[in-house]
């Protein structure tokens, strides 16, 4: 894109923010300095195929049936098994494994004819993370060491041996692997999996590496003080990057339209930072192939939340596999059919573009094929209303990576994961459409198209992040915050008081209630109105709800006479006869609101997230959703009534708005897999439309419906009889 075209779409989004009523700001990702995201053949591909092979599919495998389903599936995008652990095509590198089929055939080389003759964008894969014997024998320092001194058997199949990623392996070996595929076969990319490493290695390379680059001896991981554990992860973060762009470089070389696409990335507990992972990567693929344990099944359309934060306009693929994943590893199982659906639906909703992987090429159960024949089917049939522009939701979840690192370390995922999945839940069942945010990217280019920005225990902030959060409050923005929010710098160390407190209008009083056992709050009225704060609203006939489990002791700062919330606190629970509080009314305040400046500031000293996420109390969902919506002070985007739990999204086209919903109401909805969908019963739906604009033509993208619409007062009002598993609201403008 030349820079005339880069100031069109500049024009252009300002022009759709203005037509919209909001004061939204420009993207990073259309600002002049970054990349448009239409460079190179980034923004082709809408469906992705992948095929990985196993050692012995060359030879036995159908490749007509392979290109037909790719045809008939009208899969635009290939990811091809190459080389690494396991070669298909003639490779002339030393030490190359090739898979004992291979005979003189070049599987990896048919499947690239094949897909360029269906004209689609072809990546190969490549897995360096294992190695074979003979690597072993010539290059023993190539292989991981353990913290006792032992090189790593592969934890699978002890014949192989653990590569180390920071090391020659990578650096030297897989560089010249990968610089032989691209010139060979001029593929558009390189897609490598398992290249980050598996865990510390204490090989030679890694030792002496670390030493020279901190300082620091490489410690047995038990006795890792805290310094030297997080010089190490910053050391591996930067030794990581190095390789990435080395690889890119060298592939740039070849083909200068083709680039290193790592398989990295994701949320707050991701290993490498995302926000140099967005500026780094022109696509990115979010590897969550489907659902195990507990996982919710929004949680595709989490990753699509998370990636686009960094990511901005730029094409995100959504991997998904057609098997089960649980840990037991049943590689070569198959899913339910309505379990794919949902997963790959929700993250359509959240502007993935459906990625579906198939391990090995020999069918074994044929039952997925026409599941995601008539997913990607539909999705091609309705390409111009996927090609989304930005999305208009006007709240956003922030996520930090900061505080994963630093806040609390070793305490694992309920140390922060917890609050966020709570807050997440929540606005689903509020059916609030809703981004997420990275940490580090608060500035106005990045959050100024939202009105309220939630912070779910982001214990770990700087100045200048709580500065930026001053700054959006001051422009018109408002915040939610929970728990410890702010009460930690962005090293993890813990402060005298909050970074915003003058924000909170509270003060941290230096206690901690860690677990408070049947703890109530106290809905409070205000004697000078008679009513009650609109954040208790839906509460009206409660005097009190139950409260979470850890809570900040907190103090007014100035006057604050009539918190909603107030303590009661912790009272017996046994004997039964002794059930009954002790202090039936405090003027502790568990809820601080307020306005400041021309924002809106709502904070709980407590847990309410996380306890929710734990509990699911609805009275506890009714405060998260209040407090965004009054923070918010402004109608939402889009509004939906009807029975049942649906993921709202809406987003914006070229010349057309489209909100989605899908259809989570399932008695398998918090543990898989689902059997069947359960139909929604009538859905009402109104939108808002850009100021100025009218709609054209409404009509339904699943069911093919034209239902009938209202225009009135700038919104589109409609009805929607059932939704079965999804539906799309399409508005051409």
């Amino acid at each position: 894109m030349n820079t005339t075209d880069h100031d069109l779409h500049r024009r252009e989004f300002l022009r759709d923010a203005a037509l919209a009523g909001t004061s939204l700001a420009l993207p990073a990702n259309l600002a002049a300095s970054a990349a448009p995201a239409s460079e190179g053949w980034f923004d082709r591909p809408m469906r992705w195929a992948q095929l990985t092979l196993v050692e012995d599919d060359p030879g036995k495998y159908d490749l007509g049936f392979w290109l037909d389903y790719f045809k008939r599936t009208h899969s635009d995008a290939a990811c091809l098994s190459a080389g690494g652990c396991v070669c298909y095509y003639p490779t002339k590198i030393p030490m190359h494994y090739c898979s004992q089929w291979l005979g003189n055939g070049d599987p990896f080389g048919d499947l690239v004819a094949g897909c360029r003759k269906l004209n689609m964008v072809v990546i190969a894969r490549t897995d360096p993370h294992a190695a074979h014997q003979d690597v072993c024998d010539a290059h023993p320092d190539w292989i991981a060491v353990d913290a006792a001194g032992n090189k790593r058997r592969h934890m699978v199949m002890p014949e192989l041996w653990v590569t180390c990623a920071l090391g020659p392996y990578n650096f030297e070996f897989m560089t010249e692997v990968t610089k032989e595929i691209v010139s060979l076969y001029k593929v558009d990319g390189i897609f490598s999996n398992r290249w980050s490493g598996s865990g510390m290695c204490y090989c030679e390379h890694c030792r002496r590496n670390f030493k020279a680059a901190t300082g620091l001896e490489l410690p047995l991981s038990a006795s890792l003080d805290e310094r030297t554990r997080r010089a190490h992860n910053e050391w591996r973060e930067r030794r990581l990057f190095e390789l990435w762009r080395l690889w890119d470089a060298e592939i740039r070389k070849i083909n200068p339209a083709a680039r290193y696409i790592p398989n990295s990335g994701g949320g707050a507990t991701s290993q490498l930072d995302m926000k140099t992972v967005g500026e780094l990567a022109p696509t990115l693929f979010a590897d969550r192939q489907a659902r195990r344990g507990l996982m919710a099944p929004w949680a595709n359309g989490k990753n699509g939340k998370e990636y686009r934060s960094t990511m901005g306009r730029k094409a995100i693929g959504g991997i998904f596999s057609v098997g089960i994943e649980e840990p037991y590893r049943w590689k070569d199982s198959v899913q339910h059919g309505p379990e794919i659906r949902l997963w790959v639906l929700d993250g359509i909703a959240n502007d993935l573009r459906p990625w579906f992987t198939k391990f090995a090429a020999t069918l074994h159960d044929r039952r997925w094929l026409k599941v995601v024949e008539d997913i990607y089917t539909w999705h091609y049939r309705n390409e111009r209303y996927l090609r989304n522009e930005a999305p208009l939701a006007r709240a956003a979840i922030v996520y930090s990576q900061q505080t994963a690192r630093y806040y609390r370390p070793g305490q694992g995922r309920p140390a922060l994961e917890d609050h966020t999945l709570g807050y997440y839940q929540a606005l689903i069942e509020a059916r609030i459409p809703f981004e997420m945010v990275h940490d580090q990217l608060l500035d106005p280019a990045h959050i100024d198209r939202f009105k309220v920005l939630i912070f779910p225990n982001i214990a770990a902030l700087s100045s200048r992040q709580c500065g930026q959060i001053r700054d959006f409050v001051r422009r018109g923005g408002g915040i939610v915050a929970t728990y410890e929010t702010s009460l930690y710098d962005e090293r993890g160390v813990r402060q005298p008081n909050f970074g915003l407190s003058d924000l909170f209008g509270a003060s941290f009083d230096g206690q901690v209630d860690a677990r408070m056992q049947n703890s109530y709050l106290r809905l409070e009225t205000d004697p000078a109105t008679g009513k009650r704060h609109p954040i208790l609203a839906g509460l009206e006939d409660a005097e009190r709800i139950i409260n979470g489990v850890s809570r900040l002791h907190t103090r007014r700062n100035g006057s604050y006479p009539n918190p909603p919330l107030t303590l009661i606190p912790s009272y017996p629970d046994l004997p039964m006869e002794e059930v009954f509080p002790r202090t039936p009314k405090t003027d502790i305040p568990e809820l601080y609101v307020r306005e400041a400046g021309q924002g809106r500031v709502v904070y709980f000293p407590w847990d309410i997230d996380r306890t929710f996420w734990e509990v699911l109390a609805l009275d506890h969902s009714k405060l998260l959703r209040n407090a965004v919506d009054w923070a918010a002070n402004e109608p939402r985007p889009v509004m939906v009534t009807g029975p049942g739990i649906l993921d709202v999204t809406i987003w914006r086209q070229k010349e057309s708005l489209t909100v989605h919903l899908v259809n989570l109401t399932n008695p398998m909805m918090m543990k898989g897999p689902i059997r069947e969908f359960v139909p929604t019963p009538p859905q009402n739906v109104s939108i808002r439309l850009p100021n100025g604009r009218k709609a054209k033509k409404v009509h339904l993208l699943v069911s093919g419906q034209a239902p009938r619409a209202q225009e009135a007062n700038g919104s589109v009002s409609l009805t929607i009889p059932s939704i079965l598993d999804h539906e799309v609201v399409a508005i051409d403008l």
